[in-house]
């Protein structure tokens, strides 16, 4: 599919933002958000469900592409746009079978190996990472470094956005790496202001983007 008209992907993360997760969202969407990706690996289907239908109405009212980590169930229920899988999901081959090619899909990757993998199998997009060290990603092990990151990105042609650690200051960094965006949860949910946060970022990613 490769409709891939967004360089900032907000992550919801219902394990790390467990109030307000919704205004939240909005609030980024009002900074200029045009992907939310929800996720919520220690919620029941159900859960899951009930929060999905709160962000579904508000990114089809402001015309955001919304993703669902790994559960595709949840994921057809809410005609979201996309699915996005992690290692341990389902391959994409199968997640294009099974949904009838209706997804854009992104998948999680840590080195070249899984990047190649994902891009052989079909994916629109990766996240790679962690870039920078962040407590969300410790399980993944040490940061990856933009060397790393810019050896996948000459070595896959689909587009890799940077995740881990990610703050406005490295946006210029990781483009200048090869990555066509970020992937965050903190430096924006967690904000001072979700926001001035949101917006920051997405001007910085226009600026650099145009070489200015």
């Amino acid at each position: 599919m490769n409709n891939i008209d967004f360089t900032l992907y907000l992550i919801a993360d219902t394990g790390n933002i467990q109030k307000n997760l919704i205004p939240s969202v909005r609030k980024a969407i009002d900074g200029g958000v045009k992907a939310v990706q929800l996720r919520g690996k220690n919620l029941s289907a159900r859960e899951l469900l009930r929060i999905g239908e709160k962000l579904r109405r508000l990114t089809d009212e402001r015309s955001v592409k919304l993703f669902v980590n790994d559960r595709i169930d949840v994921a057809m229920t809410l005609d979201a746009d996309g699915i996005h899988l992690g290692q341990t999901s389902l391959p994409v081959t199968i997640v294009r079978k099974i949904s009838g090619g209706r997804f854009m899909i992104g998948v999680s990757t840590h080195n070249l190996r899984e990047a190649r993998e994902a891009e052989a199998g079909g994916a629109d997009f990766i996240t790679f990472g962690p870039v920078f060290e962040t407590s969300s990603k410790l399980a993944f092990g040490p940061p990856v470094g933009l060397r790393k990151l810019a050896n996948v990105t000459r070595e896959i042609k689909i587009p890799v956005f940077a995740i881990g650690g990610i703050k406005i200051e490295d946006v210029k960094r990781v483009v200048e790496n090869g990555g066509r965006g970020v992937a965050v949860i903190s430096a924006i949910l967690c904000s001072e202001s979700v926001h001035a946060a949101a917006a920051g970022m997405v001007e910085e990613l226009r600026l650099v983007g145009s070489g200015i």
